[in-house]
């Protein structure tokens, strides 16, 4: 580490090179990152449920002592991390963002806790997001809403909202997230990050029905691909407990990304040949982002599958609301708690219990049938590019945009319809920072590879990475005050 840096300078690879050489120590790491905490996140509310500061430095000495032993647990050794308040993690409340859970203190981890505390992380709190983690905007009833990392006024996105502001304001040094509808993808769109959607059974997880492939995973947003390299290194692996999980082995994640691109078709899928609005700028922006793709010897072509894409979007509607009442039913069942279930929440169990079996058969046929046809365009085109948000981050009152591109949306995350391809398609997706657009804010795109291809996108991202360099260029206001400010940012919503 070098003189001037601090901590919370360094990403997650430095970090832990620094701690392992014994050049920082994890009290001195801990106290770093408690400290920028206690300065930037009462202005965006991206980490909640904070534990004691003496707790948490007693944790960072018993991290130190080990080391002093020649110990190390593993790559994240005294790593401050908030997980998000969606998997349970022992000892720290677990509300889901739900008035109904908000005393619960979760008594297990999650596969993934699981794998993070074992690697050596010192659990500080949770991330923020939305109520159930539906909708990619993060307010609740219980937090309230965290704001966006580059103007507190506007969205963080969602749901991993919190992860990405928490990682962007460096209040810790990388994040796990999850995603269904860019839970991943959008927060990290929205704040000038990389979010690592993984494909399905690349992080194992534990669930209800152990053989029905879902829409959900688990990721990682980073300042760099490198970071979520680390950090995946760490989430991915086999477990018995979830039989389609992944046997590759992870540690091949926290090796050097270098790679040639050159000659390496991508397909630009934009709009889909017209059928997404977008706000103005935003697909703009998006497309001055390919110039860096070609800068690092890609070919990049505007092409899409040629499939229905509204039917596709009303396949993951079947699909969303069967698996979202499989998890709620209980709740919704007891006016009680319905009656303090948000009404997305209370819309998505509804819509499910009215499905019929061959509904829901015909939905999963119907994302075969995408899969397979993204599986023959990509024998082509190995790597896709698209927009991973339609909208730039949005006044943080609005519940979600009611409109984009002068199109009204119908349900409370068709402004987010860009991502959903991807999600029904399994496929492993990162979002990387595209510019800011007009009002001084920032956007993204997401690199999509083959199936099981994370390693592809992070080595593709990482050379994107390289040549436009927007999370060094363009940190955000809090991280860089000797800067000039950025342009005010635009206060219409589209």
């Amino acid at each position: 580490m070098r003189d001037a840096d601090t901590p919370t300078d360094l990403g997650a690879v430095a970090l832990t090179r620094a701690i392992h050489a014994r050049a920082v120590s994890c009290r001195a790491v801990m106290e770093a990152y408690l400290d920028r905490i206690e300065r930037l996140n009462p202005a965006v509310n991206a980490v909640v449920a904070l534990q004691p500061r003496a707790g948490l430095l007693a944790e960072a000495d018993r991290r130190d002592a080990a080391l002093a032993r020649g110990e190390s647990q593993g790559p994240l050794h005294g790593f401050p991390l908030a997980v998000k308040d969606l998997d349970p993690c022992r000892g720290l409340p677990h509300t889901q963002g739900s008035p109904i859970f908000r005393d619960r203190i979760a008594q297990t981890d999650s596969i993934m806790v699981e794998r993070l505390r074992a690697a050596g992380a010192i659990f500080i709190g949770r991330t923020n997001t939305p109520e159930f983690s539906l909708g990619s905007h993060s307010f609740n009833p219980v937090y309230g809403a965290t704001g966006n990392a580059y103007d507190p006024g506007r969205s963080a996105g969602g749901s991993s909202g919190g992860a990405a502001v928490a990682v962007a304001l460096r209040m810790q040094p990388v994040a796990d997230g999850s995603d269904n509808g860019g839970s991943l993808r959008n927060p990290a769109a929205f704040n000038n990050l990389f979010g690592l959607r993984t494909s399905y059974g690349r992080i194992p997880a534990e669930s209800t029905e152990a053989f029905c492939p879902g829409l959900g995973v688990s990721g990682a947003i980073g300042r760099s691909p490198a970071d979520i390299g680390l950090m995946l290194s760490v989430q991915a692996g086999y477990d018995p407990r979830a039989p389609f999980s992944n046997h590759e082995d992870p540690a091949v994640f926290a090796q050097g990304l270098e790679r040639d691109f050159d000659g390496t078709r991508i397909a630009w899928l934009g709009d889909l040949d017209g059928h997404l609005p977008f706000e103005p700028g935003v697909l703009e922006t998006g497309r001055a982002a390919l110039r860096t793709f070609e800068a690092v010897g890609c070919t990049v072509e505007a092409a899409c599958p040629a499939f229905d894409y509204e039917a596709l979007w009303q396949d993951w509607l079947t699909l969303r609301a069967w698996m979202n009442v499989a998890s709620l039913r209980p709740l919704y069942d007891d006016p009680a708690k319905r009656a303090r279930m948000k009404p997305e929440a209370v819309w998505e169990v509804e819509r499910g219990l009215a499905l019929s079996a061959d509904q829901v058969t015909a939905a999963q046929q119907g994302r075969t049938r995408w899969y397979r046809t993204l599986a023959a365009f990509m024998e082509r085109h190995p790597v896709l590019v698209a927009p991973s948000a339609q909208v730039f981050p949005f006044a943080i009152g609005l519940r979600w945009p009611e409109t984009v591109g002068g199109r009204p949306m119908d349900t409370y995350h068709r402004w987010m319809e860009t991502v959903v391809p991807i999600t029904m398609s399994g496929l492993p997706s990162l979002s990387v920072p595209a510019g800011f657009g007009p009002g001084g804010l920032p956007t993204g795109v997401q690199i999509v590879g083959r199936n099981h291809g994370e390693l592809a996108c992070l080595q593709l991202g990482a050379a994107y990475d390289a040549a436009s360099g927007w999370v060094r260029r363009r940190p955000p206001p809090a991280c860089a005050p000797a800067q000039a400010p950025d342009p005010a940012p635009d206060t219409t919503i589209s």
